[in-house]
């Protein structure tokens, strides 16, 4: 039994805790009988040893269970993506293989009316790990982003847009990152753009301005290809448009944010769900309420007296 709790994972210890405490509260009562050679009738010892045996069993089983965590989840939310799907599938799959660890892929399908639905229902006999998130009505990105944020079980998680511009061929470099322990979250960086002049102008706008108001230094908040640990955002609430904001409201919660180079690609088929004025304002908007949460922020470390 020894072998089991302390081969465990310390990030997973937390899976098995409570059978771990139970298993213990039924082994004392009988050790003290026995230092104090209690002559109580065999039957009632018979039950106690019963009662061990399955919760033995409970702390195995849940140590199966740990062994068979999720160890990464890789979220994209998509509206009318229809035509981009398939390849994207494709790409996460094969940058998948190359980990060597068990992943699901989270599609969430913020109401398209377009072919999304089928083309998904179709990848989802040929793809295993993949699993499908329907919104019953149009949400937005974020909220979309959010459902499979809540949804997923991995230990990391990965985020990127559904139109084919972010590569997950990028993943397994900024997974090493974080598992090399020099980041908890790293937020990709579009250094070579594909895109317009004009939406290349409103990007470098949005991120100045929420460089100087926030205080960040962030080259491309706005980039939907992100790779961080699940417990990063845990406490992190979104609301609409707060996607953007993401590695931004995760080092307000004490984390480190590191930034990476990624490869970007044109969109080459679909539309973009998004102009150039309503991105600068809504953005401009946004980046107050995110300086106003960081001004208000809880900060304190409290020490319990010790006995």
């Amino acid at each position: 039994m020894n072998v089991i709790l302390n081969g465990a994972k310390r990030s997973e210890e937390s899976l098995y805790r409570p059978e771990t405490e139970r298993f213990f509260a039924a082994l004392r009562p009988v050790l003290e009988r026995q230092r104090r050679n209690d002559t109580k009738p065999f039957q009632q010892s018979k039950r106690n040893v019963e009662r061990l045996l399955v919760t033995g069993g409970e702390i195995m089983n849940s140590q199966a269970r740990a062994n068979d965590h999720i160890y990464l989840s890789v979220i994209a939310a998509a509206y009318n993506e229809a035509d981009n799907l398939p390849q994207l599938l494709k790409e996460i799959a094969d940058a998948l293989a190359a980990l060597g660890q068990k992943s699901e892929v989270i599609i969430v399908n913020d109401a398209s009316v377009d072919a999304t639905a089928d083309v998904l229902q179709n990848l989802l006999g040929r793809y295993p790990q993949l699993r499908i998130l329907t919104l019953r009505q149009r949400a937005g990105q974020t909220a979309a982003l959010d459902a499979g944020l809540r949804s997923a079980e991995g230990r990391f998680i990965a985020t990127l847009d559904a139109d084919l511009q972010n590569d997950p061929a990028d993943i397994p470099a900024m997974l090493d990152l974080i598992a090399s322990g020099q980041c908890d979250m790293v937020n990709g960086w579009r250094a070579k753009r594909r895109d317009t002049w004009l939406r290349l102008l409103s990007t470098r706008i949005a991120n100045g301005v929420e460089n100087l108001l926030i205080g960040e230094e962030v080259h491309d908040s706005a980039c939907g290809l992100k790779v961080f640990r699940r417990e990063c955002i845990a406490r992190v609430k979104l609301f609409g448009g707060m996607h953007r904001f993401l590695s931004s409201l995760v080092r307000m919660e004490g984390y480190r944010v590191m930034e990476m180079p990624v490869n970007h690609r044109p969109r080459v088929a679909g539309k973009a769900k998004y102009g150039v004025l309503n991105r600068v304002f809504k953005v401009l908007r946004d980046v107050f309420a995110v300086r106003w949460m960081k001004r208000r922020m809880l900060r304190y470390q409290p020490e319990e007296q010790q006995r």
